[in-house]
């Protein structure tokens, strides 16, 4: 037998600047690939901004004149459960954008004051179905499954009962002062006043 077979001959052990050449390589894989990964990650969960649904959302007075039925939505920028909801709204106006009004309504500008007296509105979200002709059928308060808010739809659209009309969920209580401490525009002060 040969005493220079294959199986018995030495291994040159790897020169220590080509470990350092792999291991830099293996660096770099790994670094794009876990940018590659967290790009990827954020495109798949873009986010909504309940800004952006008001932006895109028909003025009220749109909505009560031409003659689609409309879902009204009070909010707040601050509220996390309509920061939680807002791609599932974004997803139903996409659904829903051709057959019924989506109208936003932020509860810190005191503009929408009587539109929150003459529903009540005391936590958010705070939805508000209206008929065709601007007739509010029913009402959803806190946080509302999609499936249950494409139910009320489908049915505001064939003008049909709402099968979830007066839902609850987690909402966040309205606590901003929506006229100055005391006013008699304070719709909290029940007309009681003060002397000085």
């Amino acid at each position: 037998m040969s005493t220079n077979s294959p199986v018995n001959s030495p291994i040159k052990p790897e020169s220590t600047s080509g470990a350092r050449l792999r291991n830099f390589l293996i660096a770099i894989v790994a670094i794009a690939l876990s940018v590659a990964l967290v790009l990827g990650l954020k495109s798949e969960t873009s986010s909504v901004s309940l800004t952006s649904l008001d932006e895109q959302s028909t003025p009220l007075e749109v909505a009560l004149t031409n003659g689609k039925p409309s879902l009204v939505e009070f909010y707040a920028n601050w509220c996390t459960v309509c920061q939680k909801m807002a791609p599932d709204i974004a997803q139903l106006e996409q659904q829903y954008a051709d057959k019924v009004n989506f109208v936003m309504l932020n509860v810190d500008n005191t503009k929408w004051l009587p539109e929150m007296l003459k529903y009540r509105v005391d936590g958010i979200p705070h939805f508000v179905f209206l008929s065709q002709n601007g007739e509010s059928v029913a009402q959803a308060i806190g946080d509302q499954p999609r499936t249950v808010m494409a139910s009320n739809l489908e049915a505001l659209v064939t003008n049909s009962p709402l099968p979830y009309a007066q839902a609850s969920g987690e909402v966040s209580k309205v606590s901003a002062s929506v006229a100055p401490a005391g006013s008699k525009d304070d719709p909290r002060s029940h007309g009681s006043q003060v002397a000085n």
